[in-house]
């Protein structure tokens, strides 16, 4: 697969580079950040964000997972991180996200989400994507509505973050509804 780079109004979404390192450190590094996600420890041990990124480009070369730096074009700040996490076998990905909190509520996730959503579908044949919040993080299923997704249903107690128990809501989009919507 060749390096993506997608490009929307305001953001462009390619590969972590080394040098992004440091903006993902403070960024992952906040509570508030991994409070709401599955994989990201709090407190973020130093150097970890150097570690994920060479992570993210051997996954990348195997073909298991596409995790893109999502940067303000107007600024060349990360924000965030946006990515898919492949299952060839079955034509289908599981779309994860984070946004750095001084980039909250400015709608980066949902033009994000559409970017890949598309490059999914059109560019690595998929036939669906799903994605799943934490139920205490409503936001995250908002994202997950705007950019197309149907809401599927809700798994009671199905992660335990941090000793607590918590419900994770899912949702999907099959290359079906995709192909509809882009016809409208």
């Amino acid at each position: 697969m060749n390096r993506p780079v997608l490009n929307t109004e305001r953001l462009t979404l390619r590969l972590f580079e080394p040098a992004d390192a440091p903006a993902v450190q403070q960024l992952a590094g906040s509570y508030e950040v991994a409070l709401n996600t599955l994989t990201i420890p709090h407190p973020y041990p130093e150097g970890a964000a150097a570690e994920w990124i060479a992570s993210n480009e051997k996954m990348f070369e195997e073909g298991k997972m596409i995790n893109l730096a999502i940067i303000v074009r107007d600024t060349g700040e990360v924000a965030g991180s946006i990515g898919l996490v492949l299952t060839p076998p079955h034509d289908k990905a599981e779309i994860g996200y984070w946004i750095g909190v001084p980039f909250w509520n400015r709608g980066y996730a949902t033009e994000a989400a559409r970017a890949l959503i598309d490059f999914g579908f059109a560019e690595c044949g998929l036939n669906r994507i799903d994605a799943g919040h934490f139920d205490r993080n409503p936001s995250s299923g908002r994202v997950m509505q705007k950019a197309g997704m149907q809401y599927e249903g809700r798994l009671r107690q199905y992660i335990k973050k941090w000793d607590e128990y918590l419900d994770v809501v899912y949702y999907a989009i099959l290359r079906s509804e995709w192909d509809a919507a882009q016809k409208r």
